[in-house]
């Protein structure tokens, strides 16, 4: 690949804005505030204290602060009368259960400490993938601000007893009457509760049962049907793909639940094959940053890109419309032919004609990666029927209405239509497991259990079955909608009972019960999967172009693409704070929703994001109106990436009910979801006065200008065997050293210690993998008791995330040389005795000065469609750690296992190490964050401090912490094999984040193990350390990213 990228962070850091310089040079993004711990200003002017005096007082005290750190807080404990025969105190139980929200679905592993659960990891046995909200939805089972805790009539407290009584009443009234009622709920994908929802209906044939998600793939489910005779959504298996085409579809974000793993599992670059993958998008999403190649174009664009793409592939003539990249889609269509049954197109188009284009491009393409038979049930919305059932309720014609852990009157765009209609409702009952809006306009609210204290199960693949078992006693008064429904319906057998007779008789076929709830998942083999040859296909996709073309060529103005973001998704999150604070991977900004809109539009329009002194980035309101809805006073955020004349906005904000005043952030941008569609035509914007206040990472965790940080390489270039890579693709970063050029690695101030005995313990973390999910960095706030510091501290660069995710966009400097007109050559040959990386290093910074400082003018369009990369960063436990040698109290010192650690009670705060530290990932504790309500978070109520991992120390008021490489659980994994009498396992070690790592991008181990992966891992041809020439010797390996540019 070309060795002339820039790599840049932001918007102003690529304009050669004087602030950022500035914080660049900056040791902190503030001014250390002296006076809140010396005193105020006008006294120390006014002392009379000698120097002498001064010292001898700062001796004292810092000896009186040492001491005082030696002494813990007092914590009194009550131990077991009788101690649980199924409870070992100091020792970790594991279950294996299913969750199962209605919007995201995992296999997964439940960690539980004295009966609490306090982490979520990947069943990676069943296959499993969590995402940060997967993650994340251990601390909403804590949640005793939204959680709903005791049946409500009204507002008034009410008995389970009595509630069952009055509605059992008035549901016999309704039935009596023919009057009908409808059961609204979100996809289940449970075939026990399926049954049970029909026995329910047996019982009261006047109910019907509607299926209503947030966030809608109905068309999608449409089209299938149209298709394939099935209302369903089809299943992908990416890891068989040779090309992936992507029209709008963010297949590596929310798209039809997620398919990271398998889409890696097609990338490995050790194989020597990877699937090439072409995105086509406005937004800059996951999957466009990690595409290949990436095609910007609004959503009409996209509409005509598909046609087009259908006409090359099938060589139909379906009405369509040129565009101004048609080259390359003719290019996509000959890759696709090429890759014939290992090829697949796939639209985020939540429109049915659209969807059923991409259904028929891989049906001629007779793609493998397309499973239609063993389908996809995670999105079973109709918004057909929701539709019907907003002007039903409204009309009168609906006189009863129980939903379950929906919120349509936040997520409906016509909420105001459907509150009208409740109100006259006979009878109106949620069953929630939050105190929602809708929870708060109907008759009874019936409080449920969350996931974690649930028996269940689901079926989000055909054939393939998830069992959900409580893993905690329920914290509050509730009870299933399962047992809910039985009650109501006249039987006394408990869902519990219910569920295993539902899987005796249709899904084990003889196999264990017991078997099947301790593994978590079950594949049926007994399944059948109806034959594509028994449907006779309805789609006309000759009236579906046409159709399409009619709406987009009716476009006007801006063109909005509604989207769900990595934190929030639906929003059914929103009052959990590890998720606010986890920063978007690709805009940086936490705790906000915003208007992405591009460099050349925000130009026109006059929106800016300027960086303040201290770090923190502002921007202009808009006030955005869709079909005559207008919602004003959004924030905008320059968006490098997006297309020029689209603008996106994330759903999932702007809660308010039942939310703590911290949590109440964002816009809500459910109004614009109008029929569920995700594209939103003929929009217009306006700049409205003020700025907003972002807490945006971008620019305080810019890296000095610092080189050698990432590096990339071509699929082409990785398998060319004449390629040395230490000399081309994988260069080592060389300095002058007595008067020769030699690696900048080799040189070394300390001498070395044998490392070999015992363990050693190395991170390796594959660039190319990493696709910046976030699910990592929750999973170390989980185990390491990481704490939330809110937006206005994260604003200053004062959070506290152990591990981040770096995005970098990277441009190509052009050829031309400006004013000089200098050829590298050139350059070279006037500075002979300067290394040949380093020389050409500075030729590239002489050309971007020759600019000025506006780097726009030496790169190709660069915000218009950057190239993207992501980069987790951590503590590197460095063998040579410079924070080490310059703590004044030795609070930070070197392990024998090769972990920089750390000893909390010696730490006086000096945060020297900070300053020493190249990769800025020492976190300072500028207050108690615990028992402090400035930080009303999770650590600051009974029942979120039940999350706390018991094996990690939560940490005080001017404290330096920051990765540990997870100590804890390495020293468990050592204890538990010395228990048994055997040695280590091989890949035995883990931390949370290589545990929670779906795409197999972090692998830890020992490196004295020579079994374990990462020892081969750390000797790849790909393997490099991130800036390795200062001589830090880390204990991180990060591995060469890899792009296919299809010349391989």
């Amino acid at each position: 690949m070309a060795s002339n990228k820039k790599y840049w962070q932001s918007v102003e850091e690529l304009k050669g804005s004087s602030v950022v310089e500035t914080l660049r040079n900056n040791e902190f993004v503030q001014d250390i505030p002296t006076d809140e711990f010396l005193g105020d200003k006008e006294t120390l002017e006014t002392s009379s204290t000698s120097r002498r005096d001064f010292l001898k007082y700062v001796g004292f005290t810092t000896a009186a602060a040492s001491l005082a750190a030696c002494e813990g807080p007092v914590r009194k404990s009550i131990p077991y009368v009788v101690q649980p025969n199924d409870i070992v105190v100091g020792v970790a139980d594991w279950y294996a259960t299913t969750i199962a929200d209605g919007f995201d679905f995992a296999n997964v592993l439940v960690k539980t400490r004295e009966g609490r659960p306090i982490q979520i990891m990947p069943n990676k046995e069943a296959g499993g993938v969590t995402s940060a909200r997967t993650q994340a939805s251990v601390l909403s089972l804590y949640d005793e601000k939204l959680r709903l805790k005791e049946p409500r009539k009204g507002e008034t407290q009410i008995s389970w007893a009595d509630a069952d009584k009055e509605i059992i009443a008035k549901l016999n009234e309704l039935k009596d009457a023919n009057e009908p009622v409808v059961f609204l709920t979100g996809t289940l994908a449970s075939p026990s509760t399926e049954k049970v929802i029909a026995d329910f209906i047996t019982a009261y044939p006047n109910v019907k049962h509607v299926v209503y998600d947030a966030i809608s793939d109905s068309a999608a489910a449409d089209a299938f049907e149209a298709m394939y005779g099935k209302r369903a959504l089809p299943d992908y298996d990416f890891s068989k793909a040779e090309v992936i085409a992507s029209i709008g579809a963010d297949f590596l974000g929310d798209w039809q639940g997620g398919y990271e793993k398998s889409y890696a599992d097609g990338r490995r670059v050790e194989t020597g094959k990877m699937s090439y993958h072409v995105q086509i998008e406005s937004n800059m999403s996951l999957a466009g940053a990690n595409a290949d190649k990436r095609i910007v174009a609004k959503p009409s664009e996209q509409v005509f890109a598909l046609i087009n793409l259908y006409n090359q592939v099938t060589g139909g003539s379906l009405p369509s419309k040129a565009t101004a990249f048609d080259t390359e889609v003719k290019q996509l269509a000959k890759d696709l032919k090429k890759a014939g049954s290992k090829g697949v197109v796939v639209t985020g188009l939540n429109d049915k004609n659209a969807q059923l284009i991409a259904l028929a491009i891989n049906k001629a393409l007779n793609s493998e990666v397309i499973d239609t038979k063993a389908v996809n049930l995670k999105r079973q919305g109709n918004d057909t029927q929701v539709a019907q059932l907003v002007a039903d309720i409204k009309g009168g014609k609906v006189k009863g209405l129980i939903t379950y852990n929906v919120n349509p009157l936040y997520s409906l765009s016509n909420a105001a239509d459907l509150a009208e209609g409740i109100k006259n409702l006979k009878l109106s009952v949620a069953l929630s497991t939050q105190d929602d809006a809708t929870a708060n306009a109907t008759q009874y609210t019936l409080p449920s259990p969350h996931n974690l204290e649930s028996w269940g199960d689901v079926m989000a693949k055909q054939g393939v079955y998830g069992l959900m078992q409580p893993t905690i006693q329920p914290l509050f008064n509730t009870r299933q909608v399962q047992d809910v429904l039985l009650k109501w319906s006249g039987s006394t057998v408990n869902y519990y009972d219910t569920l295993k007779e539902f899987w005796s008789t249709n899904v084990l076929g003889g196999a264990s019960w017991n078997q099947a709830l301790h593994d978590g998942f079950f594949k049926a083999e007994n399944v059948t999967v109806e034959e594509e040859i028994a449907f006779e296909s309805t789609a006309d996709v000759n009236a579906a172009a046409v159709q399409l073309v009619r709406k987009a060529n009716n476009a006007s103005g801006f063109e909005l693409n509604l989207y769900s973001s990595t934190a929030l998704g639906d929003g059914k999150q929103a009052n959990n704070p590890w998720l606010q604070e986890l920063p978007d991977p690709i805009t940086r900004a936490s705790w906000d929703n915003y208007l992405t809109v591009s460099m050349a539009d925000a130009k026109e329009l006059g929106f800016e994001n300027p960086v303040k002194d201290n770090g923190a980035i502002d921007g202009n309101y808009a006030n955005v109106t869709v079909n005559g809805v207008t919602i004003n006073k959004i924030p905008v955020i320059i968006q490098p990436g997006q297309a020029k004349g689209s603008v996106g906005l994330a759903l999932g904000y702007g809660r308010t009910q039942g939310l703590k005043s911290e949590m109440q952030v964002g816009i809500n941008a459910y109004p614009f979801y109008q029929n569920g569609n995700n594209v939103q035509y003929n929009v217009s914007i306006e700049k409205a006065s003020g700025w907003h206040k972002f807490a945006c990472m971008q620019v305080q965790s810019t890296l000095a200008g610092r080189h050698d940080i990432l590096r990339e390489a071509s699929l082409k270039e990785v398998n060319d065997k004449k390629l040395d890579p230490k000399h081309t693709w994988n260069k080592p970063f060389m300095v002058s050293y007595d008067h020769q050029e030699v690696e900048g690695s080799k040189i070394d101030l300390w001498d070395e210690h044998d490392r070999s005995l015992g363990h050693h313990f190395n991170l390796s973390i594959d660039l190319t993998s990493c696709t910046g999910c976030g699910a990592c960095v929750i999973a170390c706030h989980a185990e390491n008791n990481v704490p939330v510091v809110g937006k206005d501290e994260m604003r200053v660069g004062r959070d506290m995330a152990w591990l981040r995710i770096d995005r970098y966009y990277s441009s190509t400097v052009e050829d031309k040389q400006h004013d000089a007109k200098m050829t590298l050559e050139e350059f070279k040959a006037q500075n002979p005795n300067i290394a040949n990386q380093e020389v050409e290093r500075r030729y590239t910074e002489k050309v971007l000065e020759l600019s000025k400082g506006d780097l726009f003018d030496a790169l190709e369009n660069p915000a218009e469609n950057p190239q993207v990369a992501f980069q987790p960063m951590m503590c590197q436990h460095c063998n040579h750690a410079p924070c080490e040698t310059v703590c004044p109290v030795a609070a930070t010192s070197h392990g024998r296992q090769g972990q920089n650690q750390m000893a909390y009670n010696r730490c006086v705060g000096t945060r020297y190490c900070a300053n020493n530290c190249p990769y800025r990932v020492r976190r300072f504790n500028w207050f108690n964050y615990a028992e402090n309500n400035e930080f009303d978070f999770n650590m600051n109520n009974e029942y979120g401090k039940m999350v706390l991992n018991p094996d990690v120390v939560v940490r005080s008021r001017g404290v330096m912490e920051k990765c540990s490489m997870c100590i804890q659980m390495t020293q468990a994994t050592i204890l538990k094999a010395k228990k048994e009498g055997r040695a280590v396992n091989k890949d035995e070690f883990e931390t949370a984040c290589s545990s929670a790592c779906s795409t197999g991008a972090m692998v830890f181990g020992d490196i004295n193990n020579s079994e374990d992966t990462v020892t081969a891992l750390k000797e790849d041809k790909r393997a490099f350390h991130v800036l390795d020439y200062i001589g830090t010797k880390p204990n991180v390996v990060y591995q060469v990213k890899v792009r296919n540019t299809n010349e391989a």
